[in-house]
């Protein structure tokens, strides 16, 4: 999937900027990622929210800098720094002059504590907006997000919510109901409507990269049941092994990853409602030597096996079959990677039913040279059906991230909600063999 890179400034204690971080998680914010957050404070707490989140920070304030054009300077250059395409404001008390706004026209957004035009503009900011709109005898007040332009608190309104003021309100309870009840609540969804919007605009672009990323060939496909994703960072060089798995019966969804050592096994969730164990517990992940085996199925094993006395991936699977699950006939899908020094090359095959009956059995093997920043993806299924339609033609092409978390993300959030099961990313060095990795499991969040 396409997503706008977002920076968040900040001046204080984040509230706002936890309220997009939780969105991030939960999928609200969708076509947008925080890539970066500023701080005009270097003591804002808002600062340990994004370390938290692992997301990077800069600390750049006023006092460091001779001049209001060398203080945005330093901002630009940390936006450039990280490509940054879509900035929010959230509780900056910093006001930024016409030169700066004018370099992200209408993309820029900021959240104000009033219904604007009420109690805005210059001299309206944080607890004054509340004291003025108490004083004023107002009965209802809410919070806008608003585009910003050289005007304080005058760009086009993206969103609006109303708050009721109560007849023993003071300031700070005020205050306190509109950042829960209006602000934490529109401004993820004003930030993810123009995401959105400028994702489609640079997807539409044909001079963006070539090659997709994982979630805009898995995005709105329901089901397109288990997956392998092998491929390289682009800079660090890092292998990347990602499997995933979703499910539609109460005996598929009953499911988890867990790991032994470096193994993944799969797992019931509970074992009172295991049905039948025979396709769905098994090692998907396990290492030979210098040799990373991931897979669907209990082929792990076999691949293992055969590895260990000698033999080859190709050979290990000459004696597989897709699984007997008629009508579905789900193919078997296969990957590994192979350590060579501070190098690696991977292989993928897929065995599936050449014929509706499932007499006849095809064999697909792919090999490929580690590329730095693509990988390719290989799934089960086409989409949802009765009966399944089986994965068609080669590999999928992709694009990797060398952050696992937000590679993580994107792969986990573009998922089917409801179909999705479990998740496992793996990124090893493979000069050392160290790794780090990520692991969801739907059933224990």
């Amino acid at each position: 999937m396409v997503k706008t890179r977002i920076a968040v400034f900040i001046s204080g204690n984040g509230t706002n900027l936890q309220a997009l971080i939780d969105a991030q998680k939960s999928g609200i914010l969708r076509h947008g990622r925080i890539e970066l957050v500023i701080s005009s404070n270097s003591i804002a707490h808002g600062l340990k929210r994004a370390e938290k989140a692992g997301i990077p920070t800069a600390v750049v304030t006023r006092k460091q800098h001779k001049t209001v054009e060398e203080f945005e300077g330093a901002l630009l250059a940390e936006l450039e720094k990280h490509d940054i395409e879509l900035i929010v404001l959230a509780g900056f008390m910093k006001i930024l002059s016409e030169d700066f706004v004018s370099r992200y026209p209408e993309r820029i957004i900021n959240v104000h504590p009033s219904l604007i035009p009420a109690f805005c503009g210059k001299g309206y900011y944080g607890i004054k907006v509340h004291e003025a709109a108490l004083a004023s005898g107002v009965k209802v007040s809410g919070a806008t997000v608003h585009f910003v332009n050289e005007v304080p608190d005058g760009g086009r309104i993206i969103m609006q919510k109303a708050v009721r003021v109560r007849k023993d309100d003071t300031p700070a309870a005020l205050q306190k109901r509109i950042m829960k009840e209006a602000e934490w609540q529109i401004l993820p969804k004003a930030v993810e409507e123009v995401s959105r919007s400028l994702a489609f605009d640079k997807k539409a672009d044909p001079g963006r990269k070539s090659v997709p990323d994982i979630g805009s060939l898995i995005e709105g496909n329901s089901y397109v049941g288990r997956g392998i994703v092998i491929g390289r960072t682009p800079t660090t060089g890092k292998a990347v092994t990602a499997y995933f798995i979703m499910g539609r019966s109460e005996n598929s969804r009953n499911r988890v990853f867990s790991l032994d050592g470096e193994e993944l096994y799969t797992r019931p969730y509970d074992e009172s409602k295991v049905e039948d164990p025979s396709l769905i517990i098994y090692a998907a992940m396990r290492r030979s030597g210098n040799r990373l085996i991931v897979t669907n199925g209990d082929q792990t094993d076999t691949i293992w096996n055969f590895l260990e006395k000698g033999g080859t991936f190709e050979e290990a699977l000459e004696t597989r079959t897709f699984e007997p699950d008629y009508p579905n006939f789900t193919p078997r899908i296969s990957g590994m990677v192979t350590f060579e020094g501070d190098d690696f090359a991977y292989k993928l095959s897929i065995l599936k039913s050449l014929d509706e009956k499932g007499n006849r059995t095809g064999r697909f093997f792919y090999s490929y040279k580690s590329d730095p920043g693509k990988g390719h993806f290989i799934h089960t299924y086409e989409g949802d059906g009765n009966p399944l339609p089986t994965f068609e033609g080669e590999p999928c092409r992709i694009a990797t991230d060398d952050r696992i978390d937000v590679f993580t993300d994107e792969l986990w959030s573009s998922l089917d909600e409801d179909n999705k099961i479990s998740l496992y990313v793996r990124y090893t060095d493979p000069e050392t063999g160290t790794y780090e990795d990520r692991m969801i499991n739907k059933m224990e969040r």
